[in-house]
């Protein structure tokens, strides 16, 4: 689990650079540790950007947590299938398809597909594949992501 002070500095710093923080993942592979860091920007992350940020970023992370010890870091941008962890997603992403899994069970289910319809008052409204109307709160929701349109 990543420091929440950690999460939030990283925030700040990239949106000095006009860089949304979309999520953080502290995970460890073949005995190494990674910290992923996912991004996004008007127009799109392109794989300078990721460059530029990681040296940027490397250097602040060692200064202001030497706790890390040794890490690798690793910049990308959030992909077609972004995940939504903040309130300010959901409103962002209002109009397109998302798949939600909840904490706890709505009509029978806690796995909902389709189109945001709205997100108000701590409340998203989705037009799930089922044909019915989910209206999920912000807390019940464990983990979403949009659902990419492929044509």
């Amino acid at each position: 689990m990543l420091n929440i002070d950690i999460e939030k500095k990283v925030e700040e710093f990239v949106a000095r650079f006009a860089i949304e923080l979309v999520d953080i993942q502290n995970v460890s592979e073949f005995g190494r540790r990674v910290l992923r860091v996912f991004i996004d920007k008007e127009g799109g992350v392109k794989l300078d950007d990721c460059a530029a940020l990681s040296r940027e970023l490397g250097t602040f992370l060692d200064a202001e947590f030497p706790s890390l010890g040794n890490y690798m870091l690793e910049i990308s941008s959030p992909g077609i299938d972004r995940v939504l962890k903040k309130e300010k997603d959901f409103i962002k992403f209002v109009g397109k398809g998302v798949r939600v899994t909840t904490h706890q069970t709505f009509d029978n289910q806690r796995n909902f597909s389709g189109k945001l319809l709205s997100f108000n008052n701590g409340t998203l409204e989705i037009d799930d594949v089922t044909g019915k109307k989910a209206l999920i709160a912000f807390s019940n929701v464990y983990k979403a992501r949009i659902a990419p349109e492929l044509d």
